[in-house]
């Protein structure tokens, strides 16, 4: 099995919203935008982990950004051995892989998706050792841009990397931002449990539903005005199922079904 078919494996395993359009891509962008979605996952398996202590995240999320940091052509087998020692067998295998994914990359585009992955390992160490405290508006837009926008200007960059697509930037954080303030309103009671809330102070789910379809516009415009081919394919799925589950949670439901979320790919494909 080659490392991208790999890749798609482990895709499929960690999100139902990503892999299919990763899948979809052209080879070439393919391994571009998985590598810096595993990569990305990698790291985010840290921040949400359930056993691991706040500074324990920040200090091998800051590890991993200087490893990242240190990179030149490449990484040598044990080049993150380091971070991974003392917890090796509490780590996820996507985290535990990360060199593998960070490799993935094609080599003229890999140093972007490295800054950009240890650029947010910096920005996660910092809010792991604040207990992700959000009071005010401001702070939310911190965080949903260090953690969701910031991939939307990446996503950006690999588009015209590979053919010149040409993007608005404010609208790509737009795009990060409203995606991430739907996984803060689905996963609100799960991460009120372990003491976090995404939540501004007085802030309700209504608040937090207007927050995500505000930044969801700016997704939308970032979306049409995308010429037809394969990084409009990509972005037309993610923005249909934000939709889908902020409706979804408007009407009491937890999350989208599979088959909600399979007919809402069926028909976006289909267009």
């Amino acid at each position: 099995m080659d490392l991208m078919t790999d890749a798609l494996e482990i895709l499929k395993e960690t999100s139902r919203t990503f892999y299919i359009p990763i899948s979809r891509l052209p080879r070439g962008l393919q391994e571009a935008v998985a590598s810096a979605y595993l990569c990305m996952r990698a790291i985010d398996e840290i921040e949400d982990h359930p056993t691991l202590d706040n500074q324990t995240k920040a200090n091998i999320l800051r590890a991993i950004s200087l490893t990242l940091q240190a990179a030149v052509d490449g990484f040598t087998i044990d080049a993150f051995s380091r971070e991974f020692s003392s917890h090796e067998k509490l780590l996820a295998e996507v985290t535990i892989r990360i060199r593998e994914w960070a490799l993935l990359a094609p080599e003229t585009i890999a140093p972007r998706i490295w800054d950009a992955t240890g650029a947010m390992a910096d920005r996660m160490a910092y809010w792991a050792e604040r207990n992700w405290k959000i009071h005010t508006e401001s702070d939310l837009d911190r965080y949903t841009f260090g953690v969701a926008g910031a991939v939307g200007l990446l996503l950006s960059d690999l588009w015209t990397w590979y053919d010149g697509t040409q993007t608005n930037r404010t609208y790509a954080v737009g795009f990060g931002r409203g995606l991430q303030a739907v996984n803060i309103l689905r996963n609100h009671k799960e991460d009120l449990t372990r003491d976090v809330n995404f939540f501004p102070d007085g802030w309700s789910a209504e608040n937090m539903q207007v927050y995500a379809r505000r930044n969801l516009v700016l997704a939308e415009a970032y979306t049409k005005a995308l010429s037809a081919g394969p990084t409009l394919d990509f972005c037309q799925i993610p923005l249909s199922l934000a939709y889908g589950t902020l409706n979804a949670l408007a009407d009491g439901r937890e999350k989208l079904s599979r088959s909600d979320v399979l007919a809402l790919i069926e028909q976006v494909t289909k267009l």
